[in-house]
């Protein structure tokens, strides 16, 4: 079970994790969760209903990470596909927020919910079918906000990325990027019918 999930009889998965494992993802997740950004706070005598028909941004973020995260819906050939991509951001990215930050934030409970099961602070993480689906959610946000830092691309079929020297300063950002890789593919076989 060391590194990967595996299936829990009856739905769900696990997978054991050293305290650096759990540290390091604990870590990732909060970082996702800043870069997110803060939810939308009810304002004190508002209408809650209103509230949920808010409206959110209408441009794209500046940020390349947040941009991976929240792309546009359409191209931007023209400006009528630009003034489609503007309104579909503004009817969904806040619900689409909400997501993201409620995936990584249950990485970050279930973590917290570890009691140590070895004298090095290991512990075995048990997820049902939902807390694994939000794990999902988590590591692929992860894995592209790190992507996007790295700038890794479709094209990177060489793997210079991947044989880079010890002294380089990517290569601990390039570790975790495949580390979170084999967690989320482990994952998404638990996930699967018949796994």
């Amino acid at each position: 079970m060391a590194g990967h999930f595996e299936v829990l009889p009856g739905g769900g998965a696990a997978v054991a994790l050293d305290e650096v494992e759990i540290s390091i993802l604990r870590s990732l997740a909060v970082q996702l969760m800043e870069l997110i950004g803060p939810g939308d706070e009810p304002v004190e005598g508002e209408d809650p209903l209103a509230a949920l028909f808010a409206e959110g941004p209408s441009e794209a973020p500046s940020d390349p990470a947040l941009k991976r995260l929240f792309p546009d819906a359409y191209g931007d050939e023209d400006e009528e596909l630009r003034a489609a991509a503007a309104d579909f951001r503004r009817f969904t990215e806040k619900d689409l927020r909400s997501r993201k930050r409620q995936d990584a934030h249950a990485v970050i409970r279930s973590l917290d919910a570890l009691a140590p099961t070895d004298d090095d602070g290991g512990a075995v993480l048990k997820l049902t079918v939902d807390e694994s689906r939000a794990w999902l959610g988590a590591l692929n946000d992860l894995r592209l906000t790190i992507g996007t830092r790295l700038e890794v691309t479709d094209e990177d079929e060489s793997g210079d990325l991947y044989r880079l020297p010890d002294s380089d300063p990517r290569k601990p950002m390039v570790m975790a990027y495949l580390w979170l890789g084999a967690l989320q593919e482990s994952l998404v076989e638990t996930l699967m019918p018949g796994a």
